[in-house]
């Protein structure tokens, strides 16, 4: 059921969904391993690392709501189940249990490392297909960045 049509040819739309639907999974995911290490760590710089690991939720939940209303504006149903995110995220499993602040930050400088690659990809792949969803993918690749940078600082 299309209740939505896309502006967008097939092709582009078929690319366009798949780069939108990946960003999704992945940025729910990032808020989820944020989440999980922000509950757990523990160490002398705790509170930094708390209040920092904060902030990437709130930047992986606000841009995973732009990308999924993207792909809902594109007529494509957006997909963040458990399941769907499980099995499809860039990022690897994280240990449960207490986190020490040092660890904490390692594991979210590859955390981003890996979701600012798949961005990437998806900046390239979309170019052509849809300006508007790449122009949604380099601000969303900024913002990571930025964490990305001063998560690395925190261990320099």
């Amino acid at each position: 059921m299309y209740v939505v049509k896309s502006p967008l040819s097939d092709a582009d739309l078929k690319t366009v969904s798949d780069a939108l639907q990946g960003a999704l999974v992945d940025l729910v995911d990032l808020s989820l391993v944020a989440k999980q290490i922000h509950w757990n760590v523990v160490g002398a710089r705790f509170r930094s690392v708390h209040l920092q690991l904060d902030e990437v939720v709130d930047t992986a939940r606000t841009h995973s709501d732009t990308v999924a209303e993207r792909a809902s504006t594109l007529g494509v149903s957006p997909d963040g189940r458990a399941g769907t995110v499980a099995r499809s995220s860039g990022i690897g499993e994280v240990a449960g249990g207490w986190v020490k602040d040092a660890d904490a930050v390692g594991t979210l400088v590859e955390a981003l490392g890996a979701v600012i690659t798949r961005m990437r990809e998806r900046v390239e792949a979309t170019g052509e297909a849809d300006p508007v969803s790449q122009d949604i993918f380099i601000g969303i690749t900024a913002d990571l960045e930025k964490h990305h940078w001063m998560f690395q600082a925190e261990n320099g």
